[in-house]
């Protein structure tokens, strides 16, 4: 690369560290080597050591401290939680708005959306059947069957809108509202900052032949700077991340499952006096769930992931239509039709509110319910997106910037639009017309679909539908376990996305089994969702570092473009041959 006298270039250079390429245009070929050392042999062959060992005893540590001294843990971590949100409360809410932005402008100016995630000639490698089904089992599938009837009971019982007086909390008026604020957190804000995530680590990847991992998304920033200690600790924070972030969806399922074991009789012992699962029933139920995930997982994205995920989008269809034609079908298309309106037109303000405690009881209520929902859930995304991002990225190379972002925003987005009306919609119909009376509500949220099931189905139909839910808890808890070991094991292995790594495999889904197992025994949900804010902190750093990245990234290779300068590692490496 030459540099100009009158120092009129651009320096990109110096910011992204690119490969030497002489030329007469302002601006550099990109960088399209990061390399990560890895072990050449022994028990971490191909594995970074700096990255995986300390991730391993941070984690090893955490679950300890849990088990050895659960009184000092649970004081601890309750007292940072507490501090943590409120002081970051408006960090997590301008950083998601941030994150959902920088999507939406990447994918509608036409010459951003049109780059592909790859060379030019790439095709994507996954229809796009299994691609929304893989989208939608790894990166929410869980949860929704948890909270398409626990999260609009919840806002029909409370929320802003009835904080303030302007509606009565259970009543009719009150589902306009629950509805709002329902597509708020499992809308664009939760797909934008997988996408975001996703997009700046597959854009590195594919066109410039960075390793898959999380370290690569911030070299258009920091360039080589990478690939020393600054990019081992940003791959530490996203495994431990990963992993608390999974824990949280896997503790939800968990309980559900065992909840839905305990509907279908299978004994007493699955539940304690108070309606939580009961001890031996978690380890029970974790040693099935993520001793399936852990072969899965040795199977590979191709096979085990690939028809697992295809599978839980069946099952889904076929829940859904059940709620479509035996239940409140009518008023879960008003709810959908009013609901995706309403939610358009409160978006941005909604995204951009912070509320503040003014010293009234109102305000005071209002900081304390979007601490308990909205931040809750910004931390939640943030602390999965590393997970699904990289596999998001692994299974969208070949399609385009505007393809992808409408596709991993857009469609599943719609989805659990869906599917809150539909079951949602549903539990509250039977409760507002008394035929529930009160035993949806008056249950626990791992048990409200299986009460709402109840209440609408006779009892022998009733157990083959929860049997039916069972099932599809199974498979998303499989499905998605399986996928973050494969994850925590790219990162660990520089990137490397083919190797077997059976022992590495095999140790993040014990590992996985004693955070999510120790959580909930020890703590309950509770538990987990503390420390997964916690950890999502230091990863929501990186994470607006990731959004700078790619918009510079898309940004410097459209000037790029323009001069006829690569912007591919394959470009790059013809350029170097004609010379």
């Amino acid at each position: 690369m030459t540099s100009g006298s009158n120092g009129d270039r651009l320096g990109s250079g110096a910011l992204e560290g690119e490969i030497s390429i002489d030329t007469d245009t302002p601006i550099a070929p990109p960088l399209v080597e990061l390399p990560i050392r890895t072990a050449p042999r022994g028990f971490y062959e191909g594995f970074s050591r700096e990255v995986t060992v300390p991730s391993k005893i941070i984690v090893s540590l955490l679950i300890m401290w849990a088990i050895f001294f659960p009184v000092s843990a649970n004081e601890t971590l309750s007292a940072a939680n507490s501090s943590i949100i409120a002081t970051f409360s408006g960090w997590y809410v301008y950083l998601v708005a941030f994150l959902m932005m920088s999507c939406f402008v990447l994918a509608v100016i036409p010459q951003s959306g049109g780059l592909r995630i790859g060379a030019p000639g790439d095709t994507p490698e996954f229809s796009r059947f299994s691609w929304f089904a893989m989208l939608f089992g790894a990166g929410i599938g869980i949860g929704m069957l948890t909270y398409s009837t626990g999260e609009p009971l919840a806002h029909f019982s409370n929320n802003p809108e009835i904080i303030r007086g302007a509606v009565e909390a259970r009543s009719a008026e009150a589902v306009r509202s629950a509805y709002v604020y329902t597509f708020l957190h499992w809308g664009f804000a939760a797909w934008g900052t997988y996408a975001l995530v996703g997009l700046a680590i597959g854009y590195v990847a594919y066109r410039r032949n960075l390793p898959l991992t999380i370290r690569s998304a911030l070299a258009p920033l920091f360039g080589r700077i990478m690939t020393g200690p600054a990019g081992h600790l940003v791959d530490i924070v996203a495994v431990v991340a990963t992993i608390l972030g999974v824990a949280v969806t896997m503790g939800l399922g968990v309980e559900q499952f065992v909840a839905g074991l305990a509907r279908l009789g299978l004994g007493d012992w699955l539940l304690n006096a108070d309606g939580a699962s009961s001890g031996m029933a978690v380890i029970v139920a974790l040693l099935v769930l993520v001793g399936a995930s852990t072969l899965s997982a040795l199977s590979g994205v191709g096979r085990g992931i690939k028809w697992l995920s295809n599978l839980n989008l069946a099952l889904s269809f076929l829940l859904l239509a059940l709620f479509a034609i035996v239940g409140s079908g009518l008023m879960a298309l008003e709810i959908l039709g009013i609901g995706l309106v309403d939610y358009l037109r409160a978006i941005v303000p909604s995204s951009l509110t912070v509320f503040e405690d003014t010293g009234t009881a109102m305000s005071a209520a209002l900081v304390q319910w979007q601490r308990d929902w909205s931040v809750f859930y910004w931390a939640w995304w943030i602390a999965f997106s590393p997970f699904v991002g990289m596999f998001i990225a692994r299974i969208s190379r070949g399609r385009t910037i505007r393809e992808y972002v409408f596709g991993v925003i857009l469609v599943p987005s719609l989805m659990c639009f869906v599917w809150m009306a539909l079951a949602g919609g549903t539990a509250i119909d039977l409760e507002l017309s008394g035929a529930a009376g009160g035993s949806i509500l008056e249950t626990g949220i791992s048990d409200q679909l299986y009460a709402t099931l109840a209440a609408m189905l006779d009892p022998g139909l009733m157990a083959l539908v929860s049997g039916l839910v069972v099932i599809l808890l199974m498979t998303y808890l499989v499905t998605s376990a399986d996928s973050a070991i494969l994850i925590v094991n790219t990162i660990n292995g520089a990137g490397d996305t083919e190797g077997e790594h059976r022992h590495h495999i095999v140790f993040w889904g014990v590992a996985l089994a004693f955070v999510v197992g120790s959580m909930l025994i020890l703590g309950g949900i509770d538990a987990i969702r503390i420390t997964m804010i916690i950890g999502a902190l230091p990863f929501s750093l990186v994470v607006a570092l990731m959004a700078v990245a790619i918009l510079k990234a898309v940004a410097f290779d459209l000037v790029r473009k323009r001069h006829g300068v690569p912007t591919t590692a394959e470009a790059c490496a013809e350029a170097e041959n004609v010379k």
